[in-house]
């Protein structure tokens, strides 16, 4: 387990709400499961933020492999889960594979995970 410091969020007047308005629907939340889950591997989650981390340009397969101590068909495997799971899309040029974030798909994520009205403080 890293000792790396987290960020607390403070909640101002004890309210502690998310920025959902209601509940979610049983669909929406099986929907965000399958993103969780998908993140809920530590090279998915690199491979996301690597992504991520180009600014919403595209990141060829071929940037991406040698970050990590993996085979290609591994890497490939692991954004074609995050493309299933709706958090990337991709476009093939020729012997290729592109991939961008979908931001709406993220932003999705964190509304259900940041509550409304908090600020990042440090413990």
């Amino acid at each position: 387990m890293s000792k790396q410091e987290l960020p607390v969020l403070a909640a101002p007047d004890g309210c502690c709400t998310t920025t959902l308005s209601s509940p979610l629907e049983p669909e929406t939340a099986l929907t965000l499961a399958a993103s969780f889950k998908a993140l809920a591997d530590p090279v998915r989650l690199r491979l996301l933020s690597l992504i991520a981390a180009a600014g919403g340009q595209e990141v060829c397969v071929c940037e991406l492999t040698p970050a990590f101590d993996l085979s290609q068909p591994t890497i490939s495997h692991h954004l074609k889960v995050l493309r299933e799971a709706g958090l990337l899309t991709s476009e093939r040029r020729g012997t290729w594979v592109y991939y961008r974030v979908i931001p709406q798909a993220l932003q999705r994520l964190s509304d259900v995970l940041i509550p409304a009205g908090l600020s990042a403080t440090t413990a």
